[in-house]
């Protein structure tokens, strides 16, 4: 019967860790992170920004009221 002597040191290549899915789901590491975090930037900026038409609409909102 044939045994491969390289077996061993082949076996690597067929963990789980090294599969195509695996490979996919760390493909942009940080990219949520990242994602949320310049999501948050962008509606705090639009929020504090002194030209918001945001802030001028809530003025005027609670102006009426």
């Amino acid at each position: 019967v044939y045994r491969d002597p390289w077996q061993k040191r082949e076996a690597w290549r067929r963990h789980p860790i090294f599969s195509r899915r695996e490979q996919f789901k760390n493909l942009f590491p940080g990219f949520g992170i990242a994602l949320v975090a310049f999501s948050g930037y962008v509606v705090w900026d639009n929020l504090t920004s002194p030209d918001s038409n945001t802030i001028k609409r809530l003025k005027e909102q609670t102006a009426k009221e």
